[in-house]
């Protein structure tokens, strides 16, 4: 009795998909097949633990608490009927947190990164420039739609500016009120500054208290012109941060710029060139032109 030219077998393995064949055909389900079980055990590697976001959200949600119910109204009251000596500096770098110069920015530097992709004469050159793109998005990204889900979340919950103070008090809310004045909680600037430099110290780890020690004044420059109340600030910045972190998650799941290390945490997979230590007698100069050359962006890969 002769063999049948095509007889696949399937064999389970611990909820595993294994096919054996030798007809063509069924090559495609096969990578298919090969291209899920590994994102699978991608995602099964790396989990951002549950425990580690419950603790985080639990202090987060207890500090706009406290700023609330004993910091808004004082804050307020003092900031109506007292001059301020910090609102000239407060107005100065308030705009600092707008976001069209950083939309602005990482999209002329993601095209520059294309273009420099594209007429690079070497693959190293090349592979710098999808890097460097790939950071560029990354910004972007975690900053319009951080921005977004702010926006969105202001005209939901319409709670009032300190401005309205003296006539509604501190916990005046309208939802839907289609009106500036009732936009008060989250703070979009200060969710733009947590978004920012959450993905800065990201890239460049050397440097987060830097960037943390920014967004705090970045952030709370909106109550010392008056625009916001601290709880609105501690909100905004707690928004952006968590977003540009679980952003940063979803592109360690891709393989692009990021990777996730044992308990979670996203780091870049090439680092930058940066660091605040003291260079010992001893020190050498890390080559990282090979740090470089040896990395692959997605689209590049076979």
């Amino acid at each position: 009795m002769s063999r049948p030219c095509f007889s696949p077998v399937i064999k389970p393995d611990y909820g595993r998909l294994a096919i054996s064949h030798d007809a063509p055909g069924l090559r495609p389900m096969k990578n298919t097949i090969k291209t899920l079980r590994r994102r699978s055990e991608r995602c099964q590697k790396s989990n951002f633990s549950l425990c580690c976001i419950w603790t985080w959200a639990f202090i987060t949600i207890n500090l706009i608490l406290i700023a609330l119910f004993l910091l808004d109204g004082p804050v307020a009251s003092y900031a109506q009927n007292h001059a301020q000596i910090l609102k000239p500096m407060g107005s100065t770098i308030t705009d600092f947190g707008k976001s069209d110069w950083i939309l602005f920015g990482s999209l002329f530097i993601f095209a520059e990164a294309l273009v420099a992709y594209r007429l690079s004469p070497t693959l190293r050159g090349r592979f710098q420039a999808a890097f460097v793109s790939h950071m560029a998005i990354y910004i972007f990204l975690c900053v319009s739609l951080s921005g977004i889900l702010a926006n969105v979340l202001k005209r939901i919950i319409g709670r009032a500016r300190p401005n309205m103070y003296d006539q509604l008090g501190f916990l005046s809310f309208d939802n839907f009120a289609g009106s500036a004045r009732f936009e008060s909680f989250p703070s979009g600037h200060a969710t733009t500054v947590g978004a920012l430099m959450m993905a800065m110290a990201l890239i460049a780890p050397p440097y987060r208290l830097v960037f943390l020690s920014m967004a705090l004044w970045l952030g709370f420059s909106r109550v010392i012109v008056g625009a916001h109340y601290p709880s609105d600030v501690i909100a905004g910045l707690a928004l952006g941060a968590w977003f540009s972190l679980a952003m940063a998650i979803v592109f360690a799941r891709h393989k692009i710029l990021f990777q996730q290390k044992p308990d979670g945490l996203p780091v870049l997979r090439h680092p930058l060139p940066v660091s605040l230590r003291p260079r010992s007698p001893t020190y050498r100069k890390p080559d990282y032109r090979s740090s470089f050359a040896s990395y692959r962006p997605r689209f590049a890969r076979s």
